[in-house]
């Protein structure tokens, strides 16, 4: 790869993490072509972009980054594949998943809106991280839980007044 190339592919992924909150890293190597595929595909499902990444570059875009990594950059050893969702938990539990038949994904880290997580360790702590969009919904649950027990309660007070009047 010439130093252009390089340059190129760095500003590619500093790009790519600057349009995200949520990446995932980890090491698919040893796993077959036919699991490799079946990742990819379970990833293309829900959304997520996979990607194989040099671990240099991976590091030299995590600087250029506005984000800040933390200690994330220490986990790029070894082989390393990159998880970009919108969804905080959606490459959890595809890992998990896939975990039920192999030891491969190994989970290096993650960085998720501003925190970093570091270690295989974190995979059952991110992979129930609730979705933004399921906090809304236990929220407004929560909201109109007092609301419909009012109206419910009305509904019967009047029904049981309405049967006195008969």
């Amino acid at each position: 790869m010439t130093r252009e190339e390089k340059s190129i592919a760095i500003e590619n992924l500093t790009a790519q993490l600057a349009g995200t909150n949520i990446i995932y890293i980890s090491d698919i190597s040893g796993l077959n072509a036919e699991t490799t595929s079946s990742l990819r595909r379970a990833c293309f499902k829900a959304g997520i972009k996979l990607e194989v990444v040099k671990n240099t570059l991976l590091a030299k875009a995590m600087e250029a980054s506005s984000n800040d990594y933390g200690d994330l950059p220490t986990v790029l050893s070894g082989n390393s594949a990159i998880f970009i969702s919108d969804v905080a938990n959606a490459p959890g539990k595809i890992i998990k998943d896939f975990r039920k038949k192999s030891d491969k994904p190994v989970l290096k880290g993650a960085y998720i809106n501003s925190e970093v997580y570091i270690g295989d360790n974190q995979l059952d702590t991110l992979a129930t991280i609730k979705s933004k969009e399921e906090l809304i919904g236990e929220i407004i649950g929560l909201l109109q839980s007092p609301a419909q027990r009012i109206i419910s309660a009305l509904q019967n007070k009047f029904a049981g007044s309405e049967e006195g009047a008969e």
